[in-house]
């Protein structure tokens, strides 16, 4: 089915009756940016003059960011640490609209990102991370926080520490439907999902270096899943659902790719628990994410800049 201006405002329509659990590494991205217009004296390393400081919800955060923009009842659990960061995130869940179900432990700092930009190029990176497994009360407390009710519930692991087995296993316990946007490390955690949204290397990583169809196909089979997704980047996405179908790229201008895969996790996560069928699912998430790579950083999209995007001619 081809998507068109009726079919996608029925979607959206339908997404405000869901309500959707995110489960994952919640990271702070901050961003530095500033002008460059001379070398340190110090080391040969350019002398960044700031100008603006801005904090974005990552990885979890910006799934949950995503859903809740567009009109989805969202809620989040995830770490953070007893630092400052946490009020930070905070104010930024309650901005955006997301239920907080973050839960602080002592002995980890909040996950964050530093990114350095100047004249729309990234210098560097700093991240403040704690990425061994969680544990103890504090897993018990992210236990227990699953104990709510809702449609589904998507697990957006970036290798923090949150995303383990005891997690996982409860997940699959409230047998509802769970989508994975994965890390090749923790394959194993992920037997049974409904949705598995790889990129082309992390599927890679995960089932070897044969033909795109027939590692698919494998992955598919080894971790029975319902549906997997592979993410192509400018080439699209590859659906291995009950056939193979790769469906073509949707971007007008690629600006930044980072939190592509967020969109695309956030959007097919969406549609399915809207009952919309794949090919209109990914046909949509691709117009997503076609909007997102044409903003700098984590970003996310709005029903508006849907309809605008596809009323432009770069629908489907």
């Amino acid at each position: 089915m081809s998507l068109d201006r009726e079919t996608i405002k029925a979607v959206f329509e339908s997404f405000k009756a869901l309500k959707i659990l995110v489960v994952g590494d919640i990271i702070l991205d901050r961003y530095v940016f500033g002008e460059v217009e001379r070398v340190s004296p110090e080391a040969p390393v350019p002398v960044v003059e700031v100008q603006k400081e801005e904090f974005r919800l990552g990885g979890a955060g910006n799934v949950a960011n995503n859903l809740s923009s567009l009109g989805i009842k969202t809620y989040l659990l995830g770490l953070v640490g007893q630092d400052y960061g946490r009020h930070i995130i905070r104010g930024l869940l309650k901005a955006s609209v997301v239920e907080d179900l973050t839960v602080e432990d002592p002995k980890r700092p909040t996950t964050e990102k530093t990114r350095v930009i100047a004249r729309s190029q990234q210098l560097l990176r700093i991240d403040r991370e704690e990425r061994a497994s969680v544990e103890g009360r504090t897993l018990q407390e992210l236990l227990e926080r699953l104990d709510l009710e809702v449609d589904g519930i998507l697990v957006s692991d970036y290798a923090k520490g949150v995303v383990c087995r005891p997690l996982m296993d409860r997940i699959r316990e409230k047998g509802i439907f769970f989508s994975v946007d994965p890390r090749p490390q923790n394959k194993s955690l992920y037997v049974g999902a409904y949705l598995m949204t790889p990129n082309e290397k992390e599927a890679r990583a995960m089932a070897g270096e044969e033909s795109l169809p027939h590692l698919g196909w494998r992955l598919k089979r080894e971790l029975n899943l319902k549906t997997l997704v592979i993410t192509l980047g400018a080439k699209g996405m590859a659906l291995f659902d009950r056939e193979y179908k790769v469906f073509p790229a949707r971007a007008r201008q690629v600006y930044d790719v980072s939190g592509a895969g967020d969109t695309v996790v956030a959007v097919l996560t969406a549609c399915a628990l809207a009952g919309m069928d794949w090919d209109s699912a990914c046909e949509l998430a691709n117009l997503c994410a076609g909007i997102v790579v044409g903003k700098l950083g984590t970003a996310t999209v709005s029903p508006e800049e849907v309809f605008a995007y596809f009323e432009e001619g770069c629908g489907v």
